[in-house]
């Protein structure tokens, strides 16, 4: 999976599912996504209010990225399965998304 544009940040998440995974976050359009192997090969998980599906891959079990579930002109990808030189230098805010659902910068 490869994105045509570079992040302003990543998004490092503390709601229950974020923090269990471990996952960043680099937050995109779908649009600027392109999935170097098939889209279909990922296995989605689904969770509490139904509003994202988490893809993971079903070989290794990483989780990989997630797209909203019905409307919505945005998603996510996990940074942390990206080279390192790809994000360094880029700033992580912390999103509280357990309490606040809100920034906390």
């Amino acid at each position: 999976m490869e994105t045509s544009a570079r992040p302003l940040w990543l998004t490092d998440c503390n709601c229950s599912i974020c923090r269990r995974l471990g996952v960043l976050w680099l937050h995109c359009s779908p649009a600027e996504v392109t999935f170097l192997c098939g889209e279909d090969d990922t296995v989605a998980y689904v969770q509490g209010d139904r509003t994202l599906a988490m893809h993971h891959c079903p070989t290794c079990g990483c989780t990989t990225h997630w797209l909203p579930i019905g409307e919505g002109n945005r998603m996510a990808i996990n940074a942390r399965l990206m080279e390192p030189s790809a994000i360094a230098g880029l700033r992580i805010r912390r999103f509280d998304g357990a309490d606040r659902f809100d920034y906390l910068d």
